[in-house]
């Protein structure tokens, strides 16, 4: 027996005199009603109703029952009904990945703005350029900056991020301006831990894809290490849009090899599931969506 559906009905026919008129305001059979009041009564042990040919009226037990059935039932439907309108409206805690540079140069400005349409959204950011376990660590969304994004993970890509071959004017004072890709080998070349090819880079160009092994004297896990290297003349970096842009408007780094380029690579928000995706979640990717349009 559902006892909430049994209390239901009870009340409804304490409210209506009866169980024919309980039957109808229900939606139910009249045998229904009896039945699940019937069961009630088996349940506590204890008459609720008096029944005669012309009337039925609570017990003075059923009485009392009756009250406490009104509150509890009225206290239900309001949990019911806030927990349904949490479910609509974004809210909560919200907890966020991102890889340092991006996180500190793109994501960190549009915060302010999510927060203005979504006040009752808590932003907790954690930057790393490691692959976190989201479900281990506990992160509702991540943002990753890769070619494919991994199967076990739900992807939604953001926009494309361009990858740019750079130095500064005082490297190339030093060391001479690579005319072709295969030059890379013999120059001093900036490493990114995480880049997927490790060592080896590939660029497009007139002749279509030429990879070539890279080497030099540094290597780190972060690209703005790496670009504030390069701008010290240490050496050639390859490095996203976002971290060099400024820089090459000023003159501080030159493009290399203007008819060669890297394939663009996305930027994906990824979470865990698809099924019954969390409203801070959902409202998160779309407004990164329209954001970086």
């Amino acid at each position: 027996m559902d006892t909430l559906e049994a209390m239901r009905v009870f009340v409804a026919v304490v409210e209506r005199n009866g169980f024919s008129a309980a039957a109808q305001a229900l939606d139910m059979s009249t045998a229904g009603v009896t039945r699940q009041v019937a069961a009630l009564e088996k349940r506590l042990s204890t008459r609720l109703l008096n029944r005669t040919t012309r009337r039925v009226s609570p017990t003075s037990t059923g009485a009392a029952y009756y009250a406490q059935c009104v509150q509890l039932l009225a206290q239900f439907d309001a949990l019911e009904a806030g927990i349904g309108a949490q479910a609509l409206a974004p809210s909560g805690l919200l907890r966020i990945n991102a890889p340092v540079s991006y996180g500190i140069a793109r994501l960190a400005p549009l915060l302010a703005g999510y927060r203005a349409r979504h006040p009752q959204v808590t932003l907790e950011l954690s930057l790393s350029d490691r692959l976190v376990d989201m479900v281990e660590e506990g992160f509702d969304v991540a943002l990753r900056i890769t070619r494919q994004p991994g199967p076990a993970l739900i992807a939604r890509k953001l926009a494309d991020t361009c990858i740019t071959l750079c130095a500064a004017p005082a490297y190339l004072a030093v060391h001479g301006r690579p005319q072709h890709p295969d030059d890379l080998a013999g120059h001093e070349c900036l490493g990114y831990s995480y880049w997927g090819d490790g060592d080896r880079w590939t660029l497009r160009g007139p002749e279509g894809e030429v990879g070539v092994t890279v080497q030099g004297g540094l290597r780190a896990n972060n690209g703005e290490v790496l670009r504030e290297a390069a701008l010290a003349g240490m050496g050639i970096i390859l490095q996203p849009d976002f971290l060099v842009a400024e820089a090459l408007a000023d003159g501080r780094l030159e493009r290399l090899l203007p008819a060669w380029d890297v394939a663009p690579i996305g930027i994906f928000a990824v979470y865990t599931s698809r099924n019954h995706l969390a409203p801070k979640v959902r409202s998160f990717i779309d407004y990164l969506v329209e954001a970086l349009a």
